[in-house]
């Protein structure tokens, strides 16, 4: 009798080849650059530290500081979630430029439309920030103000950290919220025009500059490398 072929033997379910394991969402190959991007600005520490403050100020959400009575003799006072926005911008503004500016001048892609990303990224981190203290029963008032507050003084911190480096974003911020505190209250009880930080939620000049602030800031974080002094390779 001819021989007969063996039937073809079918692997047994435990044979056959086992999935690849699906990789989780920050290995996937396509955001390494974005989280590298991220990293080396020292971004998640920066959050961390602002989480801290919004926390902060979110127990004290119904407390004000008076004005000192500097020039005249005021009775004003500002909501602390109104102040705090002051701390969200400096801390944020710290994460500006990388310490490796040299290489990512030599990516094979313009950086400018990512620093511009990440700059909406910063803002909308700081709104999220700003937005805290309505859990604990603020005002929709206080939070427009407060959101104005950190709009403008980003946009100062951006300037300052462009200017002087990012060690030094806190310099125009302050340099503004200084004689704001002291000198922003006129004689008959209400703000300056110059102020803009200390006006209500529906003065929209106040609203307006704090715009025009983070404008100018992001057009000279975006466009402009960082300097020379904050450059980690020298060569």
């Amino acid at each position: 009798m001819p021989p007969t072929n063996p039937e073809p033997t079918r692997p047994s379910p435990s044979a056959q080849p086992e999935e690849p394991a699906r990789e989780g969402l920050f290995h996937d190959p396509r955001l390494t650059p974005v989280l590298s991007f991220v990293r080396c600005r020292g971004l998640p520490r920066a959050a961390v530290v602002a989480l801290l403050v919004a926390l902060a100020a979110t127990a004290f959400a119904g407390r004000s500081v008076a004005v000192p009575e500097f020039r005249y003799l005021v009775d004003f006072s500002v909501p602390v979630a109104e102040i705090v926005p002051l701390a969200h911008a400096v801390i944020l503004a710290t994460t500006l430029f990388s310490p490796m500016a040299d290489l990512e001048q030599t990516s094979a892609q313009p950086m400018t439309r990512h620093r511009t990303l990440y700059l909406v990224v910063l803002l909308a981190l700081a709104l999220g920030l700003t937005a805290l203290p309505l859990v604990a029963g603020a005002t929709n008032e206080v939070f427009v103000s407060a959101a104005r507050n950190v709009i403008g003084y980003l946009g100062l911190a951006m300037l300052s950290a462009r200017l002087f480096g990012s060690g030094l974003a806190w310099l125009l911020p302050l340099a503004m919220f200084g004689p704001t505190l002291l000198l922003g209250v006129g004689s008959d009880n209400t703000p300056e025009p110059w102020a803009w930080s200390l006006h209500p939620s529906t003065h929209t000049p106040a609203m307006i500059t704090a715009v025009l602030l983070w404008v100018v800031g992001a057009l000279a974080s975006a466009t402009a490398g960082p300097r020379q002094s904050e450059r980690a390779e020298q060569n």
